[in-house]
């Protein structure tokens, strides 16, 4: 469904990926790990079109889209779930999801099916919700735009426990629907949970990529070289 190849970016002078070759199947779900810093987001705005990428090519289900712009590669299909929520705050919660309403398949019931907090606040404005509530938001009016793949950029960052709880349940009933998913997270017990594969970003380039049973007989080297602080 997703192909990255050679993919380069950067913001002015400043290089981020470098060759970057990352793939996302039919109905998969793919995490992208890495420290802070390392070109998670970047990799995310080159495949959205908010960073075009200076080399390489991405290919959605078989056509290109880099290059395009941001809002044409969204109509192709691809859903974003980005980085500190980005909700609309003067608007309600029922007004957020139906400003992004495109397709069939994914309706305000269906998302208030999912997240039946939301139904409950259907008429509360985006700055009366918590964090976890604004994370759901985010989500649902991501599928009201009835995506093939959904990106999610930091799934669970700064959320209770509780609310990461109800996030992952979110993500497993998507696997179940079939729904391609591209997640970055810090919650690594929680990726290897959900995820089919998982790739390694280290300083802008691909430093390792697998299935859940690779990355466990892996781990402890992985996680030290890798993944720790």
């Amino acid at each position: 469904m997703l192909e990255l190849e050679g993919v380069e970016s950067a913001y002015g002078s400043s290089r981020v990926l470098f060759g970057v070759d990352l793939t996302v199947g039919e109905g998969e779900v793919v995490s992208l790990l890495g420290r802070n810093g390392m070109g998670k987001t970047t990799t995310v705005r080159a495949i959205t079109g908010l960073t075009p990428p200076r080399a390489g090519t991405i290919r959605f289900r078989g056509r290109r889209i880099d290059g395009r712009p941001a809002y044409r590669i969204a109509r192709a299909g691809i859903g974003l779930v980005p980085e500190g929520r980005q909700i609309f705050p003067n608007l309600s919660v029922e007004e957020n999801l139906v400003a992004a309403a495109r397709g069939r398949g994914w309706d305000l019931a269906a998302v208030y099916g999912l997240f039946p907090r939301l139904a409950e606040r259907r008429d509360n404005p985006g700055t009366r919700l918590s964090g976890g509530e604004q994370q759901m938001l985010a989500i649902g009016r991501a599928l009201m735009t009835n995506p093939r793949l959904l990106i999610l950029d930091e799934a669970t960052e700064g959320l209770a426990p509780v609310i990461r709880s109800d996030i992952w349940a979110c993500i497993r009933r998507l696997r179940e629907l079939g729904q391609s998913l591209l997640i970055i997270d810090a919650g690594l017990e929680a990726l290897l949970a959900v995820c089919d594969r998982h790739y390694i970003i280290d300083r802008g380039r691909i430093a390792w990529h697998g299935d859940g049973e690779a990355f466990r007989a892996e781990a402890g080297a992985l996680q030290r070289r890798y993944l720790s602080v």
